[in-house]
């Protein structure tokens, strides 16, 4: 395959399907962030976002193409800093606090390790090959 090749319609609307769902999983990780329970905060939505934003990259590289494997995790990061920053009514919806920090760090890392083939490819190298 090369890269000139074009999407076929179907790889086309599942890439815009899973854009969708990585909107909509960006922003019920965001709105739900500052959730909590009596007075201690329960940022359950971190757990969803270390789940579903690499399974994400690793659906768009297997079932479209991999070229196109960063386009949910650059979908989740502008909804999530787009919404964040810039909410509704021009809300700060991003909390300023270790649970935004969390959210970043637990959804956004091990994207980008799926998209760079991160402990895969390192697990494959033996000793001393670089």
């Amino acid at each position: 395959m090369t890269v000139d090749e074009r999407l076929t319609l179907e790889q086309g609307l599942l890439l815009a399907l899973l854009a969708v769902d990585t909107v909509l999983f960006a922003l019920l990780e965001l709105f739900f962030l500052p959730l909590r329970a009596g007075v201690v905060p329960v940022p359950v939505t971190v757990l969803v976002g270390a789940v579903t934003t690499p399974w994400l990259v690793w659906t768009t590289a297997k079932l479209v193409r991999p070229a196109l494997s960063w386009v949910p995790l650059a979908v989740w990061v502008l909804v999530v800093f787009g919404v964040g920053m810039l909410g509704p009514g021009g809300d700060l919806v991003l909390i300023q606090d270790w649970r935004a920090l969390l959210l970043l760090g637990a959804s956004a890392l091990p994207g980008a390790m799926v998209l760079g083939g991160g402990p895969g490819r390192a697990m494959g190298r033996r000793p001393g090959r670089g």
